[in-house]
């Protein structure tokens, strides 16, 4: 079941087309991702989706609603956390659940939601005093305390170190489990690849293209690297006559073979044919970073 449906989104502000003919399908139930270098669109493209921005042009449904139409009816049924909200410092974290509850018909049971995105324990506290991983949690807690069908997360890990990012994670997949659809707005590719059934990636204002996070990097460089230490010396030339073998180079103790297809397969079962093994073995492949390089032509990782 469809969930979301844009067709032909348009957005300017004054002379400067910030998204240009974007198209894209959420189904029920996935992590949808928005993918793209800073600039590319990806925040303003969501808040069309959200209700905060009138499009200029083409046409959006979020759960059967017109955002810009039915903006009240939508806020019942989506939850969103935006990349930037100012909440009051002084307000504790179960009186701003509390007044976020208060907007929806059917609120979230406020402890159950302490209780499943850790927060239990800084139920009291201030917002000013949380952590940047605490203030994400909160963040999760807002968009889902309307007991929406769909969330929108917008960056949602900037600025977290590698644990908090993981943890955050982990609870993203949570909604999801709990049967809310999630599009998840982000420039990490680490991210779009552990979390996302499908990515839209999104460059200078316009789709580059939708797939599976597999799929996209299949769009990249399909050279694969192995590099392995073999336990003794075999026939070079066998190797290289291989099909799926581009090149055969060695460092020091170690060979590095490099190729397409179903290399790591050929290379190893002709090892292992001649009682030779691979130590060490690494294997390099295409991923989403170089799809999104080779796509965007961006390689700042902004």
């Amino acid at each position: 079941m469809t969930v979301i449906e844009v067709d032909g989104l348009h957005k300017r502000y004054g002379d400067v087309t910030a998204v240009h003919d974007v198209s894209f399908t959420v189904e029920q139930g996935e992590i949808f991702g928005v993918l793209g270098p800073n600039g590319a669109g990806k925040t303003t493209t969501v808040e069309c989706l959200s209700g905060l921005r009138v499009p200029d042009g083409g046409t959006v449904s979020v759960l059967g609603h017109d955002p810009a139409r039915a903006r009240d009816a939508l806020r019942q049924v989506l939850g969103v956390q935006l990349q930037e909200s100012g909440l009051p410092e002084r307000l504790t974290v179960r009186e701003i659940l509390d007044l976020f509850a208060s907007f929806h018909r059917r609120p979230a049971d406020i402890g159950e939601l302490l209780d499943r995105l850790g927060l239990r324990a800084k139920a009291d506290a201030r917002y000013k005093k949380l952590s940047g991983g605490q203030k994400q949690r909160l963040a999760i807690a807002l968009a889902m305390v309307g007991s929406p069908r769909a969330v929108i997360l917008d960056e949602l890990t900037t600025g977290l170190d590698p644990h908090a990012r993981r943890t955050t994670w982990d609870l993203v997949e949570q909604v999801r489990a709990s049967g809310v659809t999630v599009v998840l707005v982000t420039h990490f590719m680490e991210e779009a690849e552990r979390l996302c059934d499908r990515v839209a990636l999104i460059d200078a204002g316009r789709v580059v293209a939708v797939d599976t996070p597999a799929g996209l990097a299949t769009r990249g460089d399909r050279t694969q690297r192995m590099r392995f230490r073999p336990s003794t010396g075999f026939d070079e030339a066998l190797v290289r006559e291989l099909p799926e073998v581009s090149t055969l180079t060695w460092h020091g103790s170690q060979v590095e073979i490099t190729g397409d297809g179903n290399l790591v397969l050929a290379v190893t079962s002709l090892l292992a044919r001649r009682h030779i093994i691979a130590a060490d073995l690494r294997v390099e492949q295409a991923t989403l970073d170089d799809a999104f390089i080779a796509l965007t032509g961006d390689d700042s990782g902004a």
